[in-house]
Order: C-alpha cells, then structure tokens, then sequence
C-alpha cells in the first residue's frame, strides 16, 4: 500500500518536469563566464563617481588594511547601485583594484551570488524561484504568466526599461507573502 501511494506521488512529480516544464538549470541564461559586448567589456571605463569614493573610504575603514579584500561585498553592491543595477566587468575590476585582488576573485563574488547582475535589469527586477518545491507549487506558472504580460523572454528587459524576470534561489518565505495563486492563468 505504502509503496504504490510513493509510486502514485513520484508520477505526479514527474509529471511536474515534462516538457514544456523542464528543470530551472535548463531554461537558466546566467552564464558563470564573461562575454564581451559593447556596453559590457573590460576596455570601457569605469570609476566610483566622487561621493561613492568617499563611500569606498568608509567600507574599507571597517576592515583592517591586511583585509581588505573582505569588503567585497559592499563594494560590488555599490559599484552595482552607481551603474543603475548591474555589474559591467569593468566595474568588477575598479573593484579588484581598490581591494588589491586579481579581478578573478571579484568575478567569483559577482558570479556566485545571484544579488549581483551581470547583464542590464530592468527597474524592477523581477524575480521568481526556480527550485524544485516552488517549481511544484507553480511558479513556472507564474513566471510564465509575468513573461507573457511583459513581451519578454527570461532575463530581457521591456522597451520601455521598467521590467525583468529573472530566476533566483528558494527564500523561502511563501509562508510570509500573499497567495499568488490568481496569477496563473486559468486553463480551459
């Protein structure tokens, strides 16, 4: 009895991942390696804007001189602030330079979290979990009925500069936000 009531529920699970509905890795653009464009290289210039460098002083006044290279973090969340939301590589290399680390160790903090972008957002920057239990509760569904409704693809920014979805990893606060249930699409 117990064994067909599993069997029934890995079906149903299963069923989850049919096509159109694969897994989140297989429908992810985030690329864990840089390629050069036009508005995204190593050749562009890029400097903290005057009051930034004065912010710059004061994130590194909170670490001793021999670890700097801790305040990663910060200053790649405010060279991503001053760029309007995302990190050009350039800016992870200022942000190497300040630190004194090779630019790789930047682009290994940029590229393991996913707060920081390494393409152009949206203004709001909308994202949807791609895990396995939210992906059962629907938020393919939801981040399908968001795509439609803004004419975009995953990671695109609308015309107008206002919106992007992007796939991020479980918070796991469904517990503290409403029942997005009304917006997936009614089928039938």
């Amino acid at each position: 009895m117990l064994a067909r009531l599993a069997t029934k529920r890995l079906v149903e699970i299963r069923q989850v991942f049919r096509q159109p509905y694969q897994s989140s890795r297989a429908f992810s653009t985030a690329l864990n390696y840089h390629i050069d464009s036009p508005d995204n290289n190593p050749e562009l210039p890029w400097e903290f804007t005057d009051s930034n460098r004065e912010k710059v002083k004061e994130i590194l006044s909170h670490y001793p001189s021999n670890y700097k290279q801790s305040a990663v973090i910060p200053l790649l969340d405010l060279a991503q602030q001053q760029h309007g939301g995302w990190l050009p590589v350039s800016a992870m290399n200022a942000v190497a330079k300040v630190i004194e680390v090779a630019p790789i160790r930047v682009f290994e903090v940029a590229t393991f979290y996913s707060m920081f972008n390494r393409t152009k957002v949206g203004k709001y920057h909308l994202l949807v979990c791609g895990t396995t239990p939210c992906m059962i509760r629907g938020s393919r569904e939801i981040e399908d009925a968001l795509l439609k409704h803004l004419g975009v693809k995953r990671n695109e920014v609308t015309k107008d500069g206002l919106f992007s979805v992007g796939e991020m990893e479980c918070m796991v606060s469904s517990d503290f936000s409403s029942d997005f249930a009304w917006l997936v699409p009614k089928s039938g």
